[in-house]
């Protein structure tokens, strides 16, 4: 027999990511859905999958439809306003313990860089200290407090900002949203190199650690270190890709602009969305990478798709281009799977910042 993973939220971007990873892994996948959504089109003839269109809230029906489930995946998200996260992330989080308690099951969380503030080092382990600066970072410690402190055995990933798999994230809502237009805008710094994590490679990274739970302690947390890119590498990895498909003439070069902040300040006053993006700001102006020391000594390697293959699929996701194998791609240098040879190797920060 299988063991089984209960995903919740597996209609959300991460949770179908999630879902299509621990299937290929080999786990018979219990999909978690609000009771009026439907079942992904392209997954509904997959019978890897089960979907459950039951209240997250319902508890008792959770245990019934998930009995088995050995892993229990939080894939839940508010809307992104600070009134929502303030409302229903730790209500949702309460949820997720309570049926990984009844299932007697490991609770997966995925983790983010609010918890750290804006006074955050360049390089984020898992020792570093939790300092948050804004209303969703300081909702993300109070959520990850709690779960170490319900008893359930527990594991957080933390990873940097999205890209592929879909929509719902900067790099599709801002940096490529005009490609074809041949524009790249870009919210932060050219130079300054921030942390992402390619949605396959994470979700993956889910399933493998998932499959190593009895070797970890009751509560562990591991840092995916996914790329870390600066603007301009982000620029370096799309540009051929523009050129193949025909959005710019060969070799010439993206438009590229900065997102008009300016305008967003405006707009916030009236945009809750925007007011909430606003407080995230500091993230562009600041260098910091995810250290994946301990994730590395726990599976070897951390799952990894060079960028340039990685940016192809995530615009191939989109419905940008229709077969990201057939771009030509730049070549990048190969991944060791470890941070120091990845960082090292890819990033361009100055000394000051203290990787050299």
């Amino acid at each position: 027999m299988p063991a089984t993973v209960l995903i919740l939220g597996a209609r959300g971007r991460f949770g179908l990511a999630a879902a299509r990873a621990f299937a290929d892994a080999g786990w018979r996948v219990l999909g978690q859905m609000r009771t009026d959504a439907q079942a992904p089109a392209e997954l509904t003839t997959d019978r890897r999958i089960q979907w459950l269109a039951l209240d997250l809230f319902d508890g008792l029906a959770l245990a019934r439809a998930a009995q088995g489930a050995s892993v229990v995946v939080h894939a839940l998200s508010p809307a992104y306003t600070n009134k929502a996260w303030q409302a229903q992330a730790l209500p949702m989080t309460e949820a997720a313990i309570g049926i990984s308690q009844t299932l007697n099951a490991t609770l997966m969380f995925m983790g983010n860089i609010y918890n750290f503030g804006v006074d955050m080092p360049a390089v984020l382990s898992e020792e570093t200290p939790q300092r948050a600066s804004t209303v969703k970072g300081q909702i993300r410690i109070a959520i990850e407090e709690r779960i170490r402190g319900s008893g359930v055995r527990a594991i957080v990933i933390r990873a940097g900002d999205f890209f592929g798999s879909g929509r719902g994230s900067w790099f599709d809502q801002a940096i490529v949203k005009d490609i074809q237009k041949g524009k790249f805008t870009y919210p932060g710094h050219k130079d300054v190199a921030t942390a992402w994590a390619y949605l396959p490679d994470l979700a993956r990274t889910f399933a493998l650690v998932a499959a190593r739970q009895e070797q970890l302690d009751t509560f562990e947390v591991f840092h995916f270190a996914g790329h870390a890119l600066t603007g301009q590498q982000w620029l370096d990895a799309v540009e051929p890709i523009a050129q193949a498909q025909g959005w710019i003439k060969p070799g010439a070069k993206l438009h590229y602009s900065k997102l008009p902040w300016p305008l967003m300040r405006f707009g916030a006053l009236f945009v809750p969305t925007w007011a909430a993006l606003l407080e995230m700001r500091y993230l562009w102006n600041t260098v910091h990478a995810l250290d994946n020391h301990k994730l590395v000594a726990l599976l070897g390697a951390e799952p990894h798709t060079i960028l340039p293959q990685a940016a192809a699929r995530a615009l191939q996701d989109l419905g940008l281009i229709n077969n990201a194998a057939a771009v030509p791609a730049c070549q990048g240098p190969p991944s060791t799977g470890t941070f120091n040879a990845r960082v090292r190797a890819r990033l361009r920060w100055p000394r000051v910042n203290g990787i050299n």
